[in-house]
């Protein structure tokens, strides 16, 4: 299967060797401190029967699947609806020059060297270059994911989608489409969804802005050709990150004015995943209580994510690109084919709207999940905010388990549900954000792996005790010296 593929020439043989290179660094690297276990848990016998399903292989996926296998787990699917080179939204959806994360960051890996991001990329580029460096540009972090899953031994099926989930003996049922090479039907003891920051929902929409044709407005998430932009007028709604994605794709698309427009009265200037990234916060976030999860996933979401300086600069360097910051759009209508937004400002005039207005954690946008309605607890059927709080992100999102699993609703009809495992934005109330970025992921996959360790041993402990109750293996040899 082809990795580097529409964004990216052929790589010449010299870079195809230092790769070749460093991925066997790395397999040595592993031998070196046992980072791979001995098989224990075999892929069950059934043809269509897994140990584990992933749903998404970008980040997430590839890295959970790596540290699955480094817990000597077999009998893993790794599931994509993308075709192979266009996994995540590093290029289709996503719109910025480079990440966001620090270059420094590593995760995927889950602590072997040469497979880090900046072993890749001192193989390609030289550490002079790295050296250099402010941050990763996307189309490299894309290329180097498609590495790391060839060096990791990841397979993916790509081209494959789940269309819906359902009970099965000890496990969940899934229905797929799309890759001949598999079944329609597969079943597996844990399905891990690692299908990204909308994982349990999808775009947010105002109500205002859906309901004028579709033909007006573009969300973030949508993947398509920027150039219609070019001579038109343009709003931005929102003013974090990806509105300001927005509005630079929309300037250097030739749009011919591109207004701003947010209820925030000022620009979002911290970064929180900067103050999160530490042990204590990333990996013991999960064992708080409730309460204490609730007033920190509410500083967290106080916190909006701010434009890199980057993306700042190129926009305010535009003198057709104005900000229209504490002011809002009030009502919407189309005149002449045209856009009329009125908002605390005024009227303008546009021909499109563009949002950079985040996700929504609503699992009836994500058809194949609709059979979970109602069979599992959202932190607002666990948990009363004191004093009447309000901090809708928490409240909306499902209250997961330890290993990112769903909640049942009723223990005994629902118990499968706990076999669902929701490792993409919506567990952040849960379990901090170890699942919805770089910046946490090495928390998130060590959760993933020694989470599904725990739950295959203890549900198997009884096989086990009984090959326990017949090893015989011989370590040592008398030689006959030994009477009886």
């Amino acid at each position: 299967m082809q990795c580097l593929t529409d964004f990216s020439t052929p790589l010449s043989g010299d870079l195809e060797q230092r790769l070749e290179r460093l991925a066997a660094r790395a397999a040595w690297e592993m031998d070196c401190i046992e980072a791979a276990a001995p098989i224990w848990l075999k892929k069950p016998e059934k043809e269509a029967r897994y140990n584990v399903v992933i749903v998404g292989a970008g980040l997430n996926g590839l890295s959970a699947a790596f540290a699955l296998r480094r817990r000597g787990i077999e009998g893993v699917l790794v599931i994509d609806q993308a075709e192979a080179g266009r996994e995540g939204p590093w290029v289709t959806s996503a719109r910025m020059k480079t990440l966001r994360s620090p270059k420094t960051l590593a995760g995927p890996d889950f602590g072997i060297p040469s497979l880090s991001p900046r072993a890749w990329y001192e193989a390609v580029y030289g550490a002079e270059i790295f050296a250099g460096l402010e941050k990763i540009g996307r189309e490299d972090w894309m290329r180097y994911m498609l590495w790391f899953r060839r060096a990791s031994g990841v397979t993916v099926c790509n081209e494959t989608r789940l269309e819906a989930v359902a009970e099965a003996d000890d496990g969940v049922r899934l229905t797929i489409s799309g890759n001949g090479s598999l079944p329609g039907e597969i079943t597996c003891r844990r399905l891990v969804m690692a299908n990204g920051m909308d994982g349990c929902g999808g775009p947010y929409v105002p109500e205002n802005v859906a309901a004028l044709p579709k033909a007006f407005w573009t969300h973030s998430a949508e993947q398509g050709e920027d150039g219609h932009l070019k001579g038109k007028d343009v709003i931005v709604l929102g003013s974090a990150t990806s509105s300001f994605d927005w509005a630079v794709t929309a300037l250097e698309n030739g749009a011919r004015r591109v207004t701003m427009v947010a209820r925030a009265k000022e620009l979002a200037c911290t970064e929180v995943l900067a103050w999160t990234n530490f042990p204590g916060y990333l990996g013991a976030f999960a064992e708080l209580p409730d309460v204490e999860k609730w007033r920190f996933s509410r500083h967290y979401y106080d916190l909006k994510v701010p434009p890199t300086q980057d993306q700042y600069d190129r926009a305010t360097a535009c003198p057709n690109f104005i900000m229209e910051l504490g002011s809002g759009i009030t009502s919407l209508a189309i005149e002449n084919g045209r856009i009329r937004a009125e908002t605390r400002n005024g009227t303008l005039m546009a021909d499109h709207i563009l949002l950079g207005t985040g996700y929504s954690i609503d699992f009836s946008m994500r058809p194949e999940l609709v059979p979970l309605n109602g069979r599992f607890a959202y932190w607002r059927d666990r948990f009363t905010p004191p004093n009447s709080e309000d901090c809708p992100p928490v409240l909306h999102a499902p209250y997961l388990g330890r290993t990112f699993e769903l909640t049942p609703m009723d223990a005994v009809s629902d118990r499968w549900v706990s076999r669902i495992h929701m490792f993409n934005g919506g567990a952040v109330p849960s379990l901090g954000p170890v699942s919805n970025g770089i910046t946490g992921i090495k928390y998130g996959i060590a959760r993933i792996a020694d989470g599904m360790t725990r739950a295959f041993f203890l549900e198997d402990a009884a096989r086990f005790r009984g090959e326990l109750a017949g090893y015989r293996e011989q370590h040592f040899n008398p030689r006959g010296k030994v009477s009886a």
